[in-house]
């Protein structure tokens, strides 16, 4: 019984550091569903919580994922890691065969002085907030 839930215990590690196809750091864009600083804020978010992040998208979405990754760059909170460019079969429903689209997935890591600039951000912010419940 102890070799079958050590065996267990194994197969769960390994497919969570195995597993490409979903990783708690990725952010797979959409240039229809939310708008630009949705996924600046939420790539914020997950380099704190992670200390990288990855932003994947296809098509017409990949100039989504290159401003948000610009804008992170240029605010010097994050830098480039890693770039990989491929293309991906997709099944097309009206033609009736695959198509091939272009995917991006950009990887960022946090700059050394990202948690500074997060707090002062976040400490501008609270000063806005209280001028606006004192005007209130």
């Amino acid at each position: 019984m102890e070799a079958i839930t050590e065996g267990v215990n194994n197969i769960n590690i390994n497919n969570n550091s195995n597993s490409d196809s979903y990783k708690k750091n990725r952010i797979q864009v959409s240039n229809t569903k939310k708008p630009l600083f949705f996924y600046v804020n939420l790539a914020k978010r997950y380099m704190q919580q992670h200390n990288e992040v990855e932003l994947s998208a296809l098509g017409m979405a990949i100039a989504t994922v290159v401003t948000v990754a610009e804008i992170l760059k240029n605010n010097g909170l994050a830098v480039e890691k890693k770039i990989m460019t491929s293309t991906v079969d997709i099944k097309d429903d009206s033609r009736g065969r695959p198509v091939q689209k272009a995917k991006i997935e950009i990887v960022l890591g946090k700059t050394a002085n990202f948690d500074e600039l997060m707090a002062a951000a976040a400490a501008e912010d609270g000063e806005n907030g209280d001028v606006e419940e004192q005007t209130a």
